[in-house]
C-alpha cells in the first residue's frame, strides 16, 4: 500500500515540515542502511507525504556523510512518486541575492567520494540525465513561490561540491567562469538517484550567501548562513506547501518510466539476490 506519494527532503534550517496532521514516524530499512532519520509521515492539505530531514534532526550527519541511496531508496519503498528538496546554497551570480530562491535545471558535480547508483552486483543501467529535474515540479516550485510572493527563480546551474569546507576563491572563480549559478554540497546525487527510482525530483534552493568571490561582502560563515535561514525558513515552508497542492495527481512525465530501456543486462543474467534487493525499483520493468 503507498504510505506517501509525495517526498520532501528539508535540508539545513527546514528540520520539520509545519501544516502535516495525521503525523506518525516511520523507521524504513533499506538494503543500503537507514536513512538519515525517520520518515515523518502524515496529510498535508489532502495529500499523503513523508517528510525526511536530509541531515538529521540536530543537523548531525555531514554532506560527503550522507546515505543517498537509503534516503531515495526509503522513499521509493513507501510509494513516493515526486521528491521536493530543499537545500540551502551560495550564489555565484549577484542577481541571485540571499534569501532568493532559485529551482535549478542543470548540475555539475565536483564531488569525489559519493556512490549515486543504485545497480552493480550483477545489473547495468544507464539512465538519461540531460534533463536532471522534472520539469513539471520545478515548475510547480516557481508558480508556488510566485503564489506566495517570494522570488524564485526557475532555471540555473547547481555546482554540487564536496565540501564539507567551503569553496576557496579560486575554485569560487573558476565557477563563476563557467556560468554556474549556485553552489552546495548535497542535491546532485539525489537527483540521480530518484531518476534511477523513476521518482520526479526538483531543488528549491536558498540563497544564503556570496559564497567567496564577491569584494563587496564578506566570505561566507556558518553564522552568516544560520542568519539567512531563519529568516527565511518560514518562506521555504509556505513555497513547498503550495508546491504540493499545484502538483497533479496523475504524473505526465518521462521520469516515470525512465527504466524503461535503460537495463542492459539481460534478465537471465541478474544475480537472483540482487533482483530481490532491487525489486522496489525492477518490478514495473522486470515483472
Amino acid at each position: 500500500m503507498q504510505q506517501a506519494e509525495i517526498g520532501i527532503i528539508g535540508g539545513s534550517g527546514l528540520y520539520s515540515m509545519p501544516g502535516l496532521t495525521n503525523v506518525r514516524e516511520v523507521a524504513v530499512e533499506t538494503p543500503f542502511g537507514s536513512p538519515s532519520d525517520p520518515l515523518v509521515l502524515g496529510d498535508l492539505d489532502g495529500r499523503k507525504v513523508a517528510f525526511l530531514a536530509r541531515h538529521g534532526r540536530g543537523h548531525r550527519i555531514l554532506p560527503s556523510e550522507l546515505n543517498f541511496r537509503a534516503n531515495i531508496f526509503a522513499m521509493k519503498k513507501i510509494g513516493v512518486e515526486r521528491i521536493l528538496s530543499v537545500s540551502a546554497v551560495g550564489s555565484l551570480k549577484a542577481e541571485h541575492k540571499p534569501t532568493d530562491f532559485v529551482i535549478p535545471d542543470q548540475f555539475i558535480d565536483r564531488t569525489h567520494h559519493r556512490t549515486a547508483t543504485f545497480f552493480g552486483e550483477g545489473i547495468v543501467a544507464h539512465v538519461a540525465f540531460g534533463d536532471p529535474v522534472c520539469a513539471n515540479v520545478a515548475k510547480a516550485f516557481t508558480d508556488a513561490c510566485h503564489k506566495e510572493n517570494v522570488i524564485g527563480k526557475q532555471g540555473g546551474t547547481y555546482v554540487c561540491m564536496e565540501g564539507p569546507q567551503f569553496s576557496t576563491r579560486a575554485e569560487s572563480n573558476l565557477y563563476r567562469s563557467w556560468g554556474a549559478d549556485i553552489i552546495g554540497m548535497t542535491n546532485l546525487q539525489e537527483a540521480k538517484l530518484a531518476r534511477e527510482a523513476e521518482i520526479c525530483y526538483a531543488t528549491l534552493a536558498m540563497v544564503t550567501d556570496y559564497d567567496c568571490w564577491h569584494e563587496g561582502h564578506d566570505d561566507v560563515t556558518v553564522e552568516q548562513i544560520v542568519a539567512v535561514i531563519h529568516q527565511n525558513s518560514a518562506n521555504a515552508a509556505r513555497v513547498i506547501r503550495a508546491t504540493v497542492g499545484l502538483l497533479p495527481t496523475e504524473r505526465t512525465c518521462p521520469c516515470k518510466s525512465a527504466l524503461t530501456y535503460a537495463i542492459l543486462t539481460s534478465k537471465d543474467a541478474i544475480p537472483q539476490a540482487t533482483r530481490e534487493k532491487l525489486a522496489p525499483l525492477l518490478d514495473r520493468v522486470l515483472p
